[in-house]
């Protein structure tokens, strides 16, 4: 495996990652900085999610015409801007108006990076190296809780912009340096807004490149969601630590058995064996939440985590299918952060904590049936 490849592009996912963590995990210390903003806080973090669900598959169509290389450079460069133009705390609508730029960033690595990856690392450590990308998200916000935030609360805000700047300078000069100049997708047209609606249109009626986002974003809806809503329930002496647990056991199942698993068995079939178990679990938690409950259902999720990103490259052998569908992840998965916690908070409070993991459970279920129909659509079409 071209290790330093590898290394280069998933530093730049946990730049990425880090952009949705830096505030986030310090939305607190942020709030210091904004007395009397409120409300208006908590769109510091959703911003970048709102930009990846109108964008996600623009960004992903227009790859091919920009060229991958220099998305990603452009992304890295540009995401370094936004925070070190962060750090001295401008007002509050300016700051908005960076996250904003900060998620056409963000778009441009989680779209670059894993199709780079998916299209220059050999065939044999490919399932491996696309299940280390899968990681990248939560190893960038365990990096952030154990680093970024006592930064923060130590040094000011301020310092943990500057630290994410500096983060993503580096990350840019190993890239630049290790990433091969050549274009791997010929430049496209010249993109136009209904060049662009066609993209969508063809990329979405695709079998192959739709299927990733189609299981993605009930993964998504019920990920973090859970993280939030699940670790309350439990008594108090358990939900701390069960909340830290939670992704640590995802990651741990992805780069274990997830990796053995795509030994033998498609991508694909590695995600719906996460997410029948998923659902399985899920079900009996509505009868009782419990710690071991939690840990395992985390430990079905993290087979979906690694496995989807793996499912991009073996159902897509070209670069541009690949940026199509890792833009249809970037949508998709954005579309699940922004609905999930609300939709799992609404319906626990509606309907008891059982309904918690019962949405969850419907989730699973739902992804099962929208892979179950892409999958005979492919096999009709072969």
């Amino acid at each position: 495996m071209p290790l330093l490849l590898v290394i280069a592009l998933y530093a730049a996912g946990l730049v990425a990652a880090a952009q949705f963590a830096k505030f986030g995990l310090a939305l607190e210390v942020f709030g210091a900085a904004y007395p009397g903003a409120g409300p208006v806080l908590g769109w510091l973090v959703s911003l970048i999610s709102g930009v990846g669900v109108v964008l996600g598959m623009a960004a992903g169509a227009l790859a091919a015409r920009i060229g991958l290389r220099r998305l990603l450079l452009a992304g890295l460069a540009l995401g370094a801007a936004c925070s070190a133009l962060q750090a001295p705390i401008p007002p509050l609508p300016v700051m908005l108006g960076l996250r904003v730029v900060e998620g056409l960033s963000h778009l441009a690595i989680v779209v670059a990076a894993p199709t780079l990856m998916g299209t220059l690392v050999p065939a044999r450590w490919r399932g491996a190296a696309m299940t280390l990308w899968g990681t990248f998200f939560g190893v960038g916000f365990a990096l952030t809780a154990w680093v970024g935030v006592p930064l923060a609360e130590m040094r000011g805000p301020g310092a943990l912009l500057v630290a994410h700047a500096l983060v993503a300078i580096l990350a840019t000069f190993a890239v630049a340096t290790v990433l091969p100049r050549r274009r791997l997708v010929p430049e496209g047209p010249r993109p136009t807004l209904a060049w662009i609606m066609g993209r969508h249109r063809a990329a979405y009626s695709s079998p192959s490149v739709a299927a990733p986002a189609a299981g993605w974003v009930f993964y998504t809806l019920t990920f973090t969601a859970l993280i939030v809503v699940l670790p309350p329930l439990l008594p108090s002496d358990q939900g701390p630590w069960v909340a830290g647990a939670m992704p640590l056991i995802s990651i741990l199942s992805s780069l274990t058995l997830g990796v053995a698993l795509l030994r033998h068995l498609p991508a694909v079939g590695v995600v719906c064996l996460g997410l029948a178990a998923a659902a399985g679990i899920a079900g009996t938690m509505t009868l009782a939440i419990t710690p071991a409950g939690c840990l395992a259902l985390f430990a079905a999720l993290g087979l979906i985590q690694g496995a989807s990103f793996a499912a991009v490259p073996q159902l897509n052998p070209g670069a541009e299918a690949q940026s199509l569908a890792n833009g249809g992840l970037a949508q998709a998965g954005n579309i699940g952060n922004l609905l999930g916690t609300p939709a799992a908070f609404a319906a626990v409070a509606l309907a008891g904590p059982w309904a918690a993991p019962a949405l969850a459970a419907l989730a699973y279920l739902a992804a099962l049936g929208a892979h179950a129909a892409l999958a005979r659509r492919r096999a009709h079409v072969q």
